[in-house]
């Protein structure tokens, strides 16, 4: 699904007849802007110059027909503030006002009015922002310079700006503006189901799913181990089978643990249990159109659900994979935060802090399950485990590393005042060793010490999970906030 991007130019209608060809030249610039948008994967509705209040509120219904996500103001040059305030009435999607200057200076000796007001995007800029703030409307900035390839035959001045500085930090900005928008379209399209119920006692967990849905726009789907047990019990010796084949292609089967008596090779009995399984989340997720699952369930010793609990693992991590993160415990902000990284193909694997090794100043994450198996260093492991710590049952666990270099983790948690919070911070990961316990475990440095960095994360008040990315994906992470109307804090 395309990102729908409205775009439009804005100028002062007299100039028109003053300053011929000027008009023309500013299209131009728009039409270049365009292109460049359409570059980023977008559908780009550019509605063209708004030069008069008519025109804006024209162009505002134009942008509300085409349901766009996202909308740039190009300040062509000066407009009258009242031009564009109709616009934004009418349409209330998020704004990105563009200060795009199409040369780094102007011909001093030779530029002439009509010369001038082609460059002087700045000059409207602080009156535009005046209205918005006044008038309520949520804009935000991206000043540079235009970047054309190519001078305009009309100019007087140098344009080609295309490989400046300027020019190209004006375009990551815009580009991530793009990306972020289509992040939360998606999600805005997205269902995410939640099967069971939280781990008992883990208060950080429980959620307000009223506030999600009212921030991301997310559909959740509340579940219950029947409606799964329903899926498992359609499950047939074929589809097991095949199933089994894609497990043993995606992972590696492990021995004994040499560390951990209980942790041992997978038996037959476990692998079969756990494709049937895998195949149930399968049918489920069909079932229910989910985009994303967050699960749990205790059950009691030697019950059926409990059994079926147990083998969830194997099949959630191909889920995740398959671009369905599933967050255990019940984790559903961390789910969406998963969804996210996801969304920018930037993987987004569960995780906690597992423990600090201070020697090579790392903090390594991870956890008992699932695990984003795309995003894996090498082939993942399986290891069947005697006890999964602090709940029911045996099964097969995943454990794997994410690949080396840049990462970002993202933590979405709920604070005192009910509001959502984005808690971002960017590190590298490294190839260390990890305990062989059937666990996902990666090391990560981040900027500051572990001490350090722990300390300023643990102060924002976390959830005890968030999703582990990998790139450099703070500055986008910070626009969906934005976008999604909450409080984003990098560390």
């Amino acid at each position: 699904m395309k990102t729908k991007i409205g775009l439009y130019s804005c100028g002062n209608k007299p100039y028109w007849a003053q300053f011929g060809g000027l008009k023309e030249r500013l299209i131009g610039y728009g039409k270049f802007i365009e292109t460049k948008l359409a570059g980023f994967g977008a559908e780009v509705y550019n509605f063209g110059l708004v030069d008069s209040p008519e025109c804006g509120r024209a162009a505002g219904e134009y942008f509300n027909a085409n349901n766009v996500d996202l909308i740039f103001c190009h300040i062509a040059t000066y407009v009258p503030s009242a031009y564009v305030l109709p616009l934004h009435a009418a349409c209330k999607a998020k704004t990105v006002i563009l200060n795009l200057q199409p040369c780094a200076k102007v011909n001093y000796a030779h530029t002439d009015t009509g010369e001038w007001l082609a460059h002087c995007n700045a000059c409207a800029a602080p009156e535009l922002c005046n209205a918005f703030e006044r008038a309520g409307i949520s804009y935000e900035i991206v000043s540079g310079l235009l970047g054309l390839d190519e001078t305009p035959a009309v100019s007087l001045t140098n344009e080609r700006t295309a490989e400046r500085k300027e020019a190209k930090r004006a375009w990551k900005e815009i580009a991530e503006w793009v990306r972020a928008a289509g992040v939360l379209a998606q999600l805005r399209r997205a269902k995410f189901g939640f099967l069971g119920n939280y781990y008992n006692g883990m208060l950080d967990m429980y959620s307000d799913f009223t506030l999600l849905q009212g921030k991301t726009g997310v559909d959740i789907e509340i579940l219950e181990m029947c409606d799964l047990k329903r899926s498992f019990d359609k499950v047939g010796e074929n589809e097991i089978a095949e199933k089994r084949k894609g497990i043993e292609a995606s992972f590696v089967i492990a021995g004994d643990s040499a560390a951990d008596k209980r942790v041992k090779k997978p038996t037959e009995e476990q692998l079969n249990r756990s494709a049937k399984v895998a195949c149930a989340q399968e049918r489920m997720v069909k079932e229910y159109s989910l985009d994303a699952l967050a699960y749990y369930y205790h059950g009691s010793a030697g019950t059926e659900y409990q059994e079926i609990q147990s083998d969830f693992i194997v099949g959630h991590s191909l889920l995740t994979a398959k671009h369905v993160p599933c967050a255990g415990e019940a984790d559903i902000k961390t789910c969406i935060a998963m969804k996210i990284c996801d969304l920018l193909s930037a993987g987004g694997s569960f995780c906690e802090i597992v423990t600090t090794d201070y020697d090579l100043g790392t903090i390594i994450v991870g956890h008992d399950g699932p695990f984003h198996i795309a995003i894996a260093a090498e082939k993942p492991i399986l290891r069947g485990m005697g006890v999964y710590h602090g709940k029911q049952g045996t099964g097969i666990s995943v454990e794997a590393k994410v690949k080396t270099g840049d990462v970002t983790v993202l933590g979405i948690a709920q604070g005192a005042q009910g509001k959502l919070k984005f808690i971002v911070a960017e590190g590298e990961s490294l190839s260390e060793e990890i305990m062989q316990i059937g666990n996902t475990q990666t090391h990560v440095r981040f900027s500051s010490d572990p001490d350090a960095f722990m300390e300023r994360w643990f102060k924002q008040g976390p959830t005890h999970h968030f999703a582990l990315s990998l790139g450099k994906n703070a500055s986008v992470f910070g626009k969906i906030a934005e976008l999604c109307g909450v409080e984003c804090v990098i560390l």
